[in-house]
């Protein structure tokens, strides 16, 4: 009989908890409700609110509202979003993840403190990254933006320097960009860096890379758009090479090798529980099949 186990560290973090939640609250007495942006990065819950009455919008198609109800998502928004709310008299229902939003606070007071002083606010993020948007947008558009080592040389190292990460970058990653600025800086120059990393999301990692290694074959389960996922299904690999990338149950087509005797099933923080629980009750069925 093979052993299958979904791991009770993955799925949603409680800030896309909270956002969902409160779509549901406002769909319960409403058939309509936008949401800027998805909801949450995995198609098959958008899909699950949709069905509810929740509809996903664009940036563009905001701007053209007037008079709505309009749910920001977790990830948070520029200010700029709320003055096109303002002037538009749409109604806000923010489930901005309460993390985010006291590190969207940070880094406003951090330019509002040093735009004079010929400071550079670098934040350590995915460029394009709705939460990075939301982040860069405090500054009125002049932080930049690092996602790797190579990027450090758009920085200027004759100048102040203040680093911020985005909450869902991996502490290592954070770590090595810190090292090589703190290399590259010249004698006499500030160079600050506030570690803004949630803890809920980094202590994933190392629980993720022990549950894959205690297992013979993993489902890792996360929508394609989850930058969050992909790097957690990178050291879900690492940890276990039988480690394999779905977004939806109906990928799985074959019984798995004979000699497999326990899986395990895991996602990122965008992962809804109850897709974990379908991906592990087919594969139960697949193996009771054969």
């Amino acid at each position: 009989m093979i052993n299958v186990e979904i791991d009770k560290n993955s799925g949603f973090c409680f800030g896309v908890v909270t956002a969902i939640k409160s779509a549901e609250h406002e769909l319960a007495n409403s058939d309509k409700l936008y949401c800027l942006g998805d909801i949450v990065h995995n198609s098959l819950e958008v899909e699950r609110l949709e069905a509810m009455g929740l509809q996903t919008i664009e940036h563009d198609t905001f701007a053209q509202l007037k008079g709505e109800k309009v749910l920001l998502r977790a990830h948070g928004e520029p200010p700029s979003t709320y003055e096109t709310a303002l002037r538009n008299k749409i109604t806000i229902v923010d489930a901005t993840c309460p993390v985010v939003l006291q590190l969207q606070r940070k880094i406003h007071k951090c330019y509002e403190e040093t735009r004079d002083q010929n400071t550079q606010i670098v934040i350590y993020g995915k460029k394009g990254h709705a939460e990075v948007n939301g982040l860069v947008g405090q500054t009125e558009g002049t932080a930049i933006v690092i996602e790797k080592i190579d990027d450090l040389d758009k920085l200027d190292f004759n100048s102040n320097i203040r680093l911020f990460s985005q909450t869902t970058k991996s502490l290592d990653g954070f770590r090595e960009i810190v090292a090589e600025i703190q290399h590259r800086m010249h004698e006499g120059v500030n160079f600050e860096y506030f570690d803004t990393i949630c803890r809920q999301v980094a202590n994933r990692l190392p629980n993720i890379k022990a549950f894959a290694s205690k297992h013979d074959w993993i489902y890792f389960v996360a929508g394609t758009k989850s930058s969050n996922g992909r790097m957690l299904f990178e050291e879900c690999k690492k940890a276990n090479p039988n480690t394999i990338f779905i977004s939806d149950v109906e990928e799985i087509k074959e019984p798995l090798p004979q000699d497999v005797k326990s899986v395990g099933v895991c996602g990122a923080t965008s992962t809804p529980k109850w897709l974990m629980e379908k991906v592990a009750i087919k594969i139960r069925e697949l193996t009771n099949s054969k």
